[in-house]
């Protein structure tokens, strides 16, 4: 089993790399937004209780989350792996995944990160913005304040995995497959 963590800025093509990762590799993915969906539609015990902290407007605990998770993991016994979207953002949360990927006699095998320059971010989201209709890609300070936050919140989680010589940087600026081939290149020395 090989598990992928994709890092990206928004506007970095994380989601349109993710969907030709998971085609090209069989990957399962695992964004923790549409774990949380599936579980509080489908009321399961860890759904409802996140959604007791959501409808309190809190943010849903590590635990929880590392519940859902374990579930989608079990949920999919013959997956190839899994990318994760979304997850980790802390250290913490981090230290709790590799915990849990290890119970299960796996772990992260690389963590890819997209490098785009805040410009080219900015230039990209405000286009979507007019494409998309989404009002938080419409206004150039609320975009550069996107970009800051993701960059304090990711950098924790990046240290960490570098620590264990996982992370690896890939130029996300030039065309989506010229991204992908990097993408790729990175994956396929590891599977190796």
């Amino acid at each position: 089993m090989f598990n992928i963590i994709l890092f990206g800025p928004p506007g970095s093509g994380k989601g349109t790399q993710s969907e030709k990762l998971i085609a090209t590799y069989g990957l399962k993915h695992l964004s923790t937004g549409d774990l949380l969906r599936s579980e509080i539609a489908a009321q399961t015990p860890l759904g409802l209780e996140a959604k007791s902290f959501m409808d309190k407007g809190q943010l849903v605990p590590d635990e929880v989350v590392i519940g859902m998770i374990s579930s989608a993991l079990d949920q999919n016994p013959l997956a190839k792996g899994f990318l994760f979207d979304g997850f980790p953002r802390t250290e913490a949360q981090s230290v709790a995944l590799d915990k849990l990927l290890k119970l299960k006699n796996t772990e992260i095998g690389v963590v890819l990160a997209l490098d785009v320059s805040e410009e080219e971010l900015v230039k990209r989201l405000l286009n979507r913005g007019i494409t998309s209709g989404r009002s938080d890609d419409t206004n150039e300070t609320v975009i550069r304040a996107r970009i800051t936050e993701y960059q304090q919140k990711t950098t924790v989680v990046a240290n960490y995995y570098a620590g264990f010589d996982k992370v690896v940087h890939i130029k996300g600026e030039g065309t989506v497959d010229e991204i992908f081939t990097s993408l790729r290149s990175e994956i396929d020395q590891r599977l190796s």
